[in-house]
């Protein structure tokens, strides 16, 4: 299956090229748009798709990126394609949307950037990388994603996949590996009605604490560590309230409250307060994730399906070898919103498809069990082809 006929079909079923408007100019062609967005999307360029494409000229890919695709329009588009598969009887099955994880993935930049850094655990000692942190829904779609540095610590932006959602899915629990992990996002999540359950690397190292020094809870009594001064958040409560209600009105960035609480001065008594308070949710957490097995599996679960989706990005983000050659942001941001569209529209097919061939098999006698259906995922890639010569001639 071509990718331009891949996207053509999603168009065709759930029109998610009407997102691409700019008053004051008349939208270009279906296969202009098909075109730039695949061209940004793979890594290609509009050069490079210029010279792959008969009809479609260089100067047509860049009038559409530049007029029609920013980030108002991608995010519109990719909700469509969200809010769309959502409601596909195979996707229920799934998972209700109510689940999500997040996880950076990293790509190798080439030029010099205040985004870019060193990573040597991926890339060396000498080639600057940056990440791409991605929030996926326990039905494969990913509802959002943010240009990071590999600098910064994964949990500052937890929140703004959570928080800054406008498709249909609204996630009552989310889960991330260590990287996404503090006392201050367990803290927040409780605050805004989240449960958030983290794979935690090296459970038996993290320290666990209780509310009253004098309470005693018998042979585990030997894993707390300490004992938090409920006192301070109690008397910071309030203000904490506050706090979830400003993030809950998208009145601040998320990312810059959490930024300012994890670097605040020891003597912040909100701070302190959070970090208390967020003490109590994790051990909570921990001593559940220690004791419920079926826990444990759903939290390995979703974040082996934000996995699986980093495999179907990378498949699709084939040109340049996959590395961002140019450094400048909203390129780069671009780049990145119209993969994440592509990857949504690929899952799309793919559970369209999947539902006609469950379709065909139950009509001919054969049995088929929902809960088998609920093993098999929609990122299947290898039959999608991203490259060669493409034909829009259909559009």
């Amino acid at each position: 299956m071509r990718i331009e006929h891949l996207l053509r079909e999603v168009d065709d079923r759930c029109r998610f090229t009407e997102a691409f408007r700019c008053s004051g100019r008349s939208a270009p062609s279906r296969a202009v748009l098909l075109a730039t967005l695949i061209a940004h999307g793979t890594n290609l360029g509009i050069s490079a798709m210029g010279c792959s494409t008969e009809g479609i000229t260089v100067d047509m890919l860049r009038h559409a990126s530049q007029w029609f695709l920013n980030e108002e329009t991608l995010e519109a588009a990719n909700k469509i394609l969200v809010d769309y598969h959502h409601h596909l009887p195979l996707a229920e099955l799934w998972g209700t949307g109510r689940r999500s994880s997040s996880d950076g993935q990293r790509f190798l930049l080439r030029q010099s950037s205040l985004l870019g850094s060193f990573y040597p655990g991926y890339f060396g000692y000498y080639d600057q990388a940056l990440s791409v942190y991605t929030h996926v829904s326990d039905q494969f779609s990913a509802y959002y994603n943010q240009v990071i540095s590999c600098r910064k610590h994964e949990s500052l932006y937890v929140l703004s996949g959570l928080l800054l959602n406008d498709t249909v899915l609204q996630p009552q629990f989310h889960h991330t590996d260590t990287g996404g992990v503090t006392d201050h996002i367990f803290a927040l999540c409780q605050l805004l009605g989240i449960e958030f359950m983290p794979r935690i690397k090296d459970l038996s190292h993290q320290r666990l604490f209780k509310l009253d020094r004098h309470q005693h809870y018998g042979e585990l009594d030997c894993l707390f560590d300490e004992t938090v001064n409920q006192e301070l958040f109690i008397e910071q409560w309030d203000q904490m309230v506050r706090l979830g209600v400003s993030l809950k009105n998208r009145l601040a960035p998320p990312e810059v409250i959490v930024e300012r609480l994890a670097s605040a001065a020891p003597a912040d008594r909100f701070a302190k307060a959070l970090t208390a308070f967020g003490r109590i949710v994790k051990t909570i957490h921990i001593l559940r994730y220690i004791q419920d097995e079926e826990l444990r599996r759903t939290v390995q679960l979703q974040l082996n399906r934000g996995e699986g989706r980093h495999n179907l990005a990378r498949w699709l983000f084939f040109a340049n070898r996959g590395e961002f050659r140019n450094a400048d942001l909203n390129e780069i941001t671009n780049k990145t919103s119209c993969l994440s569209l592509l990857c949504n529209a690929a899952v799309l097919w793919n559970t369209v498809r999947m539902q006609k061939i469950i379709e065909q098999l139950r009509s001919s006698g054969q049995t088929v069990r929902d809960e088998d259906l609920a093993r098999i995922w929609p990122l299947l890639f290898e039959h999608i082809l991203p490259n060669g010569i493409y034909d829009f001639a259909g559009c």
